[in-house]
């Protein structure tokens, strides 16, 4: 451990766990899964991982807020050894299962944290939360991409006048950036009634939008001190339970695969040009909808045996309600690719985090995310 990166850690213990409020109790994060001892874990190859992103990597930030996106009620985290925290599974996520290959402990949710469980980073991300501040707006309470940046300037404005500029400067530098957003800028925006967004772009159009605004937001993180990205383009939403119960056929919607084409496309050409413009950055492309194709089309060579239907939920697929407190869901969830009417379970997830953390191109593009962490 060099020298900045131990002061960095140091002075996040004194300085945070003293100047913040601390919204909400938190959760015992010493008795999750992952939380071992220095011994029992891998070695850390990273000093610290920061999370942006919505529900698919939400794991509390949501749960003081006045929303509709919530998560911290059962059975949720049923297979989870804290329970339910405010992660949309029943399990990991998949920034929790990558974190644990760096090496690291779960990283808590900003909302909640304080002491020595912000040592290794922290978790920005929001259920229901966009590129754009008006996605998400019918859930009420959520922390767009914007607010997650701010939240994270508020966080090095608490240590940087301590630490001193160029050491911040360097430990950030060897830290992983992850943000996964786009999602609800579809579900949660473009393909709701109540929105005029779909009047006003076609799916290229937005998808230009989207990736505009991103490139500035991921340019502000970079301008922060963040040098190693992990991009999630987006899956195949199409095919998640929410949207087979709108269809007649019980099919996925190819209409909505299709649309989100464009974003990944874009989002790929945006972070080739960001790694030539932003001295010293590099950025990785996560491919969740090969990952999702991969996974829907070999299901049983992976384990799996229900690919159209979420574990919780009630409806049509399971997924016309999502899953509802108190919910009894399927007891054979390490068969299921669906959780809930949105969000997959926690053996997807660790699958997908194993193949991101050490993939071939076809799934992590240029170089997985073992390989940037290694740079």
């Amino acid at each position: 451990m060099g020298r900045e990166e131990l002061v960095f850690r140091v002075l996040l213990v004194i300085l945070l766990s003293s100047s913040r409020a601390v919204v909400g109790q938190g959760e015992d994060y010493a008795a999750a899964p992952g939380e071992q001892s220095e011994s029992g874990r891998r070695k850390e190859m990273v000093p610290a991982m920061f999370i942006f992103g919505d529900s698919l990597i939400d794991n509390g930030n949501n749960n003081n807020l006045p929303s509709f996106a919530k998560a911290n009620y059962y059975p949720y985290g049923i297979d989870f050894q804290a329970g339910p925290t405010g992660r949309f599974s029943n399990g990991y996520t998949m920034v929790d299962e990558i974190g644990e290959l760096l090496g690291l402990p779960l990283i808590p949710a900003y909302s909640q944290a304080s002491g020595e469980q912000m040592l290794h980073g922290l978790n920005y991300a929001s259920a229901a939360a966009g590129i754009l501040d008006i996605t998400g707006r019918n859930f009420v309470g959520r922390i767009p991409f914007n607010q997650q940046i701010k939240n994270f300037e508020n966080t090095l404005d608490q240590i940087t006048g301590n630490l001193g500029a160029v050491n911040m400067a360097q430990a950030l530098g060897r830290c992983i950036f992850f943000v996964g957003m786009g999602s609800n800028d579809y579900l949660n925006n473009y393909l709701m009634p109540n929105y005029q967004t779909r009047n006003e772009y076609n799916g290229p159009q937005y998808a230009d939008l989207l990736v505009q605004e991103y490139s500035q937001q991921l340019t502000r993180l970079y301008n922060l001190g963040g040098r190693k990205f992990v991009l999630a383009g987006l899956g195949l939403m199409g095919c998640i339970p929410s949207i087979l119960a709108q269809s007649v056929t019980g099919q996925c919607s190819e209409e909505v695969n299709q649309l989100m084409i464009p974003f990944n496309a874009n989002l790929k050409v945006m972070m080739n040009q960001l790694s030539s413009n932003l001295p010293g950055s590099h950025f990785i492309y996560i491919d969740v909808r090969n990952m999702f194709q991969d996974i829907l089309t070999n299901y049983r060579s992976y384990g799996f045996s229900v690919i159209n239907r979420g574990c919780c939920g009630i409806g049509r697929n399971r997924g016309q309600i999502t899953c509802l407190p108190f919910e009894t869901p399927c007891p054979n969830r390490n068969q299921y690719v669906f959780w809930d009417a949105f969000h997959p379970t926690e053996a997807v997830n660790i699958l997908m985090g194993r193949k991101a953390f050490s993939g071939d191109q076809t799934v992590v593009y240029p170089m997985n995310i073992e390989q940037l962490a290694n740079l």
